[in-house]
């Protein structure tokens, strides 16, 4: 008689094939979980910097350099061309008004007086022989007039006794006639011989003022070649110390070259590079503040230079209050200068995360500080120290703000102490 022979339900094929199947369902789900995003990574706290979130002061400014010069500089430029004939003094000596610093050559210039006094000398000769033509020439028209004047004088007197003559009938027509033409003649002529001389008077005053210009100004062209060969002598124009001279024996200067510059040490101020990025921000009247031998001091803008070169511009800072004795001319500050007035603000310290989150996420501790989570913020403005917090966190806030080098894809960090 058969036997009926029942199936069995769990085969070992059965078993391997759901194991398989399993297995791949299990192999697909964590590789969705493990690239979804939400991954855990160990970390060593040791080697994290946490920051806490807090309400504070906040100023932005930012770190420049500036290096300290005198307050008044004045330039020697060349002011006449020559070759350097003598140095009284050398660089660094501390100079008075006006003493001299050194001489150039300029034989041509010399020459030039030389010729502009010889035309002077030559003039002012002529001057006198025309001055003296001219005294002459009224000297004898003066003469003229004197006896123009006493022939019409006897003219007149011959013609009024002969008029009496010839009314009573005692002389002829004739003589008459003669006498009154010679009295017509003499009052002509001595009319005309005083037109002469007013006519000679301002002609002659004339030339006196003709030649007084032009000796006056003869006189004053000798005067600034006079004033030029001078200036080959360069001399200190203000008191101070004498800074960069470049100038040696036997050197040839141009018109214009520099040849070095006078420093006056009443006071100093601070030339600032600023990067070009600033330029709309920056204005006279900015603070700024540096460390000099452990005490800090302000200075403020008082003049900005708004061209760009090498993606900088610069602005000259003046000192606000005490200044620093020990600060010397050509020293380098490292000064902090503020962009904005203090307030109070939610701070973040400034570290590496930024350079991967943009200042966008960070990785915020919980509470126990056992882990660290992924959290979207916002910030706003900035210092060397602080960046300032507009959302996403609150005082108390404990924020790892070193760098973020090997986490952008990580959900959550589980904070270990190395053993």
């Amino acid at each position: 008689m058969d036997r009926v022979i029942e199936k069995k339900k769990w085969t070992t094929r059965k078993i391997i094939t759901i194991a398989f199947v399993v297995s791949i369902v299990m192999l697909i789900a964590g590789s969705i979980y493990f690239t979804s995003g939400a991954t855990k990574l160990n970390v060593d706290s040791e080697r994290l910097t946490i920051s806490e979130v807090k309400k504070g002061s906040f100023k932005e400014f930012i770190p420049v350099n500036g290096i300290v010069l005198p307050l008044t500089t004045i330039y020697l430029d060349a002011v006449e061309g020559g070759r350097v004939e003598e140095k009284f003094v050398e660089d660094g000596t501390m100079m008075k008004r006006g003493e001299p610093i050194l001489k150039l050559l300029n034989t041509d210039l010399e020459l030039s007086l030389a010729n502009q006094e010889t035309s002077v000398f030559n003039l002012l000769t002529q001057m006198r022989i025309s001055r003296n033509a001219a005294q002459q020439n009224t000297i004898m028209k003066l003469n003229q007039r004197s006896d123009i004047e006493n022939t019409f004088k006897e003219s007149e007197r011959i013609y009024k006794v002969n008029k009496q003559l010839f009314e009573q009938k005692v002389i002829s027509e004739q003589d008459y006639k003669q006498s009154e033409n010679n009295y017509t003649y003499a009052v002509q002529k001595r009319k005309l011989t005083e037109q002469i001389l007013k006519q000679d008077s301002v002609s002659t005053k004339e030339e006196y003022a003709q030649a007084e210009e032009s000796y006056k100004r003869t006189q004053q062209s000798l005067a600034i070649m006079r004033k030029k060969v001078e200036d080959l002598i360069v001399r200190a124009p203000i008191d101070g110390q004498l800074t960069s001279l470049d100038a040696e024996i036997g050197q040839n200067k141009n018109k214009g070259e520099r040849l070095g510059q006078i420093d006056v040490l009443s006071g100093f101020k601070v030339r600032v590079d600023i990067d070009e990025h600033y330029i709309s921000r920056i204005y006279t009247g900015l603070i700024g503040e540096f460390t000099f031998s452990g005490k800090d001091y302000k200075l403020k803008i008082h003049k900005v230079y708004t061209q760009v070169t090498n993606g900088k511009f610069q602005v000259d800072m003046k000192f606000e209050g005490e200044i620093a004795k020990e600060i010397r001319r050509g020293q380098t500050l490292q000064i902090r200068l503020a962009l904005s007035d203090e307030t109070e603000a939610l701070l973040l310290a400034k570290g590496g995360f930024y350079q991967q989150t943009g200042g966008n996420w960070v990785f915020k501790l919980n509470e126990d500080g056992s882990k660290a989570y992924k959290v979207d913020i916002q910030l706003g403005r900035q210092n060397p120290e602080y960046y300032e917090v507009m959302q996403g966190l609150k005082p108390g806030d404990k924020i790892i703000t070193s760098g973020y080098d090997n986490y952008e894809n990580t959900q959550e960090l589980v904070l270990k102490e190395s053993k």
